[in-house]
């Protein structure tokens, strides 16, 4: 029962993903940033490839690749949360994280071909790639996983003598 309140976690990261790449559409200008900060911009960008464009410009074939390995990997993940003992709250957290943005990028690129990113972080002249709630979902729910990892499933394993 625990695992099907995680799946509706990573339900609500994929409906705000997907909200928001629609807003992103619908108001932004394809490539033209609207200053919000000094160091945060809104810019509209179609990423062809995987995470920072790698293979953007492979020539299509990288869709179905990336498609089809977001696929098994969200199915992997189902099946660990799903068998996920109750008490392993952190790494549920972690996986439905993960979960929601590899769904939420994986029905941008099933849908258009190419994944919608318009957030775009900066320092002077320095630009992160431009990302999306699913990219920023995906890269915390991989924190969190290193941060059980590394703090609490080696202290628990230590408590039990292993």
């Amino acid at each position: 029962m625990m695992a099907f309140a995680w799946l509706m976690f990573s339900a609500l990261i994929i409906v705000l993903d997907l909200w928001t790449k629609q807003i992103a559409t619908e108001t932004l200008t394809l490539y033209r940033p609207v200053e919000v900060t000094s160091w945060l911009n809104m810019t509209l960008a179609h990423n062809y490839g995987a995470a920072f464009s790698f293979l953007s410009d492979a020539g299509g074939w990288q869709r179905w690749l990336f498609t089809g390995l977001a696929s098994v990997v969200t199915v992997v993940l189902i099946v660990w949360l799903l068998r996920l003992p109750a008490n392993e709250k952190l790494t549920a957290a972690a996986l439905s994280l993960v979960i929601g943005g590899a769904v939420g990028n994986l029905i941008d690129r099933i849908m258009n071909g190419y994944v919608v990113d318009f957030i775009d972080v900066f320092y002077q002249a320095h630009h992160w790639p431009a990302f999306n709630v699913a990219d920023s979902a995906i890269t915390g729910g991989v924190i969190l996983m290193l941060v059980d990892g590394i703090f609490f499933t080696s202290s628990a394993k230590s408590e039990e003598g292993g």
